[in-house]
């Protein structure tokens, strides 16, 4: 999702509404927790093999080791 296809989709919803991100805790009951949303950030994100997802790559990563692996800039939301 880009952060226009995200502005667009809010258009529609009361701009008073609190804003919480959904995800399946991995518990036994596989329950959906939501946290409230509360820190739109700048990061850099590459692909995990671990975890098969796209992980944040700390701060002070190394620039060097930025060139072995593909690195993009992403907006997180916490």
């Amino acid at each position: 999702m880009l952060v226009r296809d995200l502005i667009e989709l809010l258009e529609g919803y009361d701009a008073d509404l609190e804003v919480h991100f959904a995800y399946n805790y991995g518990d036994h009951w596989r329950t959906q927790v939501a946290p409230s949303v509360d820190s739109v950030d700048m990061g850099i994100v590459e692909y995990s093999d671990y975890h098969r997802m796209p992980k944040v790559v700390e701060v002070d990563y190394d620039e060097e080791e930025a060139d072995e692996v593909t690195c993009k800039p992403v907006v997180l939301l916490g």
